[in-house]
């Protein structure tokens, strides 16, 4: 400790003791560095050692490489400016400083300030560079984009600029503009703060007085300012080809005539009054007023020159002759927004879409029908669970997927799942079983499409624990998936304790246990790799566990999602990875886009809004896509995560695509080519539903390709609501995967497909199909090579003089026909639930067929919907049995043999019908796949039978009446019609001879009188 004396009172000198600074908060400071130093280190060498052991470690160099180039040149950059501004206005500072009484007490913060100075100097540039260089390095993609740009070979029509300008070289120019503006700004802000600490600048008496340093200074500083708006002006320009303007995107009459013309006379005027600045500061004298004039005439100019004239060239030249005017606009924004979303070579065709057909042209072009799925993916989920997961610790998502297989030499449309870990459920949760022994899902299960089993249930050809069934050998083990944990510890010595929990089985521990064989984690070998993954998840276990062996490895990130964004982060992803068995392994199936909101012409649209409907909506398992809003997109990658090793594969399926060019040369050696692909993978690859979604958006305006129509919009269309959405706010109907024929196919295709309804339908009343979308999605099986059809989008343009009913209103059809509502009451048993399935449109005999299975489920625990019944419509007629086959014959082939066999076998045991499904009873298992027993009352069995044949009577008289509809026999109808009441009637009896009580009322519907024939 030491003393230091002051000066003498009285005889005595006072003594103080200077007490020596504590060493805690030094410590604190320099512990807290370490820490933060450690966690960075760690998260940095870990992201090292995952990206190496995926083979990627090339992308994360390049991208951590130019985000700290950036970090380091913003940082510099705006640090140096304000440290020089500082410095420089420091130095040049008056040698006569004004007295307290002068500054206005200026003098007090300038004696505040100066013992801190060199620290503020210091300090307030480098918290300034932080914040800069982390904003520069966030637009990393947007340099490497520019400095890696490509040509797209086709000119914008109003500069002749290559579309690669404003892709490309805009965005990057604008972002350097906003920067250094920002730089000056700030560099400015600080100047003028110095000069006034320190005298340069006085605010006292009738003005500003600067000294001459800081009038030069500040003029420069201004003139630099200036200019960065002149180019920013000029920059504007060409941005208007890329802004809405409100009709459309791209120029408008009164952007090319008035609002061009303005921010170019507005850059020239910018710039001369940057000159003057510099040219007052240096010239003085009468010079000096010069830039305060150009300032004013600036501000007036951006008024008048930018705001009035524009007005008024809209309000009194435009708006009175928009249609004229603007016709050749709007044939721009139509032209590129087709070339921007791949709508260019779109097959359109005009459908006459008839009502009514002859049975044998229903019946020979549904013979060309493959198998119309019946199995919904987003209905069926909780039949998957309770029939094939077996054990809590396994689920199956809430929507599952659509696929193809090849089974008994039939290429088949399929519902599949992955058998997934669900930790959540089990009751045993502790850190070494989170870790440890729950590593691993086990297994894919796949049904036919188009069919269930006799019980309703799915008929699944792929199946059980172990899997076995149609597929053959294949690795069935699922470490990477949708819900796979956090972390997971695997692998170990040969001949060690296998620790993993494998399957269930019979065994005497109930259980099969394994070792992990493959290469898919990060080694924990070294002792510095456990210490730093103890660091990265918090967990001390990771270095005192005995489980944790030099064999060890460890997995995280495991969402094929997450793998595939992080080795390709400039791929927008579809919302719904699917599984496949391909070549022996389960792969998850990514697709991946490229876009950009820099297309000029095209119009944007936001991407979560146009990929949001009813399934992303209603369930977690399938995502609308995030982010901004885009004008140009291309499926320009096809992703494989392998679900054992964790292996990412990236195909470069659009390798035309200017985007995906400049990030190959970004990313080099990171695309395979499309000849890598195999035959069975190929096979597998389908078309993108969000990437779908996005050009039916743009379709339902752009199918109008007539530049005057498009201005009325009176054609516009609308994607229909989902009709079998109940919440309050239904979704817009999802696309749907099925085979079918479109007309001008040699054959049936594996399809996506959707329809559309007129623009702002708020009612039923015009709730009419206007168009039908489909694109072929198969893209063949022969290896390294497309399928020439694959990717074809064929629109059906339906005439306006013909009311062809849309979803919503088939829908209704289906729920307020007589017959079918009241068969479906008698279904509708009090404690069952009824679920209509994907209602389904497609194209057959010249007309269209809408055909939707019909799900029962008890309210009991366990009970899980089970198909029961299908519906079909075409034109007026309405089919409803419990097979597709016989639904069909009663739509075809009303009164025939056939439909009278298949009405008769209803409620029986009969066979299984061409893509149907048999019910032996009308009524719903209360359990899993369970039938319920026949009840050894005498009584009760004599009832039962009256239902069944009361049931089958029924059907009958709804197809004779239907029968006689068809050939204009209303007498004949009208006689069905009773019987049909009458059977009813019987049925209800037998309901309640058997204790059941009817969901719906006790007498049955009334019929609503036979239409008319002008009806």
């Amino acid at each position: 400790m030491s003393f230091e004396s002051e000066p003498v009172r009285g005889s005595r000198p006072v003594v103080r003791r200077r007490r020596r600074r504590g060493a805690l908060v030094p410590t604190l400071v320099v512990l807290g560095a370490l820490i933060v130093l450690a966690l960075v280190l760690a998260g940095v060498w870990t992201d090292v050692l995952w990206y190496s052991q995926l083979g990627y470690v090339s992308v994360y160099r390049t991208e951590v490489l130019a985000q700290v180039v950036l970090f380091v040149l913003g940082g510099l950059v705006m640090a140096g400016a304000v440290l020089g501004c500082l410095v420089l206005a420091y130095r040049s500072r008056p040698v006569y400083v004004p007295t307290a009484s002068e500054s206005s007490g200026i003098e007090r913060y300038r004696e505040a300030v100066e013992p801190l100075r060199r620290l503020v100097v210091l300090a307030v540039p480098i918290v300034l560079g932080l914040f800069a260089g982390s904003a520069v390095a966030g637009q990393w993609q947007t340099v490497l984009l520019w400095w890696n740009g490509v040509s797209f070979g086709t000119n914008d029509p109003q500069f002749g600029l290559d579309v690669g300008f404003f892709v490309f070289t805009l965005p990057f120019l604008e972002f350097l503009v906003g920067f250094l503006t920002a730089v000056v700004v700030l560099a400015a802000i600080a100047s003028v703060v110095a000069h006034y600490l320190y005298g340069g600048l006085r605010l006292q008496g009738p003005g500003p007085r600067f000294t001459p340093a800081a009038r030069v200074h500040l003029s420069v500083l201004a003139a630099a300012f200036l200019f960065l708006r002149a180019v920013d002006y000029w920059l504007g320009r060409y941005d208007l080809a890329v802004s809405d303007s409100g009709r459309i995107t791209g120029l408008s009459y009164t952007d090319a005539h008035a609002t061009l013309t303005a921010k170019g006379t507005l850059a020239g005027i910018a710039l001369i009054v940057a000159v003057l600045f510099v040219v007052g500061a240096l010239a003085g004298g009468p010079w000096r007023s010069l830039p305060i004039y150009g300032v004013v005439g600036l501000l007036v100019s951006a008024i008048i020159i930018g705001g009035i004239y524009p007005a008024i060239v809209q309000r009194f030249q435009v708006t009175p002759s928009a249609q004229t005017l603007e016709v050749p606009y709007i044939q721009r924004n139509i032209t590129a927004t087709r070339a921007a979303y791949g709508l260019e070579s779109i097959k359109l065709t005009p459908y006459q879409a008839q009502t009514t057909a002859t049975p044998s042209a229903l019946r020979e072009d549904a013979d060309t029908i493959p198998g119309i799925r019946l199995i919904d993916p987003t209905i069926v989920s909780d039949a998957f669970r309770q029939l094939q997961q077996s054990r809590q610790y396994y689920t199956f998502p809430d929507s599952l997927d659509v696929d193809r297989y090849t089974v008994n030499g039939t290429v088949r449309d399929s519902v599949v799942s992955v058998r997934e870990l669900n930790l959540e459920g089990n009751d045993q949760r502790n850190w070494y079983n989170d870790h440890i022994v729950y590593t691993h899902g086990f297994g894919l299960v796949a049904a036919y499409g188009n069919r269930g089993d006799t019980s309703g249930n799915p008929d699944f050809y792929e199946s059980g624990l172990p899997s076995s069934g149609a597929l053959g050998a294949f690795e069935p083990r699922i470490y990477f998936g949708e819900n796979s944990s956090e972390y997971s510890i695997v692998g170990g010595p040969k001949g060690s304790p296998q620790r993993e929990l494998d399957y269930p089985n019979g065994s005497a521990s109930g259980q099969a246990n394994t070792t992990y064989a493959g290469e898919g984690g990060v080694s924990l070998g070294p002792f510095v790799n456990r210490l730093l993954y103890a660091i990265k998840f918090r967990e001390q276990n990771l270095l005192l566990s005995d489980a944790v062996t030099a064999q060890s490895q460890i997995m995280y990130d495991r969402s094929p999602r997450d793998r595939v964004e992080k080795v390709a982060p400039y791929l927008t992803l579809d919302g719904d990875p699917y599984p496949s068995v391909v070549d022996g392994h389960i792969v998850w199936i990514l697709d991946g886009y490229t876009t950009t909101n820099q297309y000029p012409y095209s119009q944007s649209l936001s991407l979560r809004d146009t990929t949001q409907d009813s399934v992303t909506e209603n369930k977690n398992s399938v995502k609308a896509l995030d982010g901004d809003h885009i004008n140009y997109v291309r499926n320009s990658v096809k992703a494989t995560v392998d679900a054992y090793s964790g292996a990412v594969s990236l195909y470069a399926w659009d390798a035309q695509d200017p985007m995906l060019r400049a990030w190959q040369k970004i990313f080099p050696g990171t695309l395979k080519p499309l000849s890598a692909m195999s035959g069975q993978l190929l096979s597998h690859v389908r078309y993108p539903e969000d990437l779908f979604k996005v050009q039916r958006t743009v379709l339902a305006q752009y199918h109008v390709t007539d530049p005057n129509s498009f201005f009325g919009g009176q054609d516009f269309w609308q994607v229909p609501n989902d009709p079998t959405d109940q919440t309050a706010s239904a979704g817009a109907q999802p696309p749907y995967y099925l085979t079918l024929q479109m007309p001008g196919q040699d054959k049936a295709a594996f399809s996506l497909t959707g329809g559309f309804i007129p623009k702002n339908v708020t009612s039923s009343v015009r709730n009419v199909l206007t168009g039908y979308l489909a694109v072929d999605s198969d893209a063949g099986s022969t290896v390294g090579q497309r399928r020439d059809g694959y990717g074809t989008l064929r629109l059906l343009q339906l005439p306006k003089n013909i009311v062809v009913p849309a979803p919503g209103s088939v829908q209704n059809t289906f729920k307020s026909n007589p017959g079918v509502s009241s068969l479906l009451n008698v279904l509708g048993l009090q404690g069952t639930k009824l679920q209509y399935g994907n209602l389904l449109t497609l194209p057959l005999a010249g007309g269209l067929l809408y055909v939707q299975p019909v799900y029962v489920s008890a309210s009991t625990p366990g009970s899980f919907p089970q198909l029961q019944r299908v519906l079909v419509a075409f034109g007026n007629q309405v089919g409803f049995a419990s097979t597709l086959q016989c639904a069909l014959d009663q739509v075809f082939q009303p009164g025939s043999s056939t439909t009278q066999q298949c009405t008769a076998s209803q409620t029986g045991t009969s066979g299984q019908g061409s893509g149907g499904t048999p019910t032996p009873t009308p009524t719903p298992s209360g359990s899993a796949g369970a039938t319920p027993s026949p009840s050894p009352s005498t009584g009760a069995g004599n009832a039962a039978a009256q239902l069944q044949q009361a049931l089958a009577d029924a059907n009958q008289a709804i197809a004779d009446g239907q029968a006689a509809l068809a050939k204009g026999d209303f007498a004949g109808y009208g006689q069905a019609q009773a019987r049909l009441k009458q059977d009813i009637a019987r049925a209800l009896a037998a309901q309640k001879q058997l204790g059941i009580t009817s969901s719906g009322a006790s007498s049955p519907p009334t019929r609503s009188p036979a239409p008319s024939p002008s009806q």
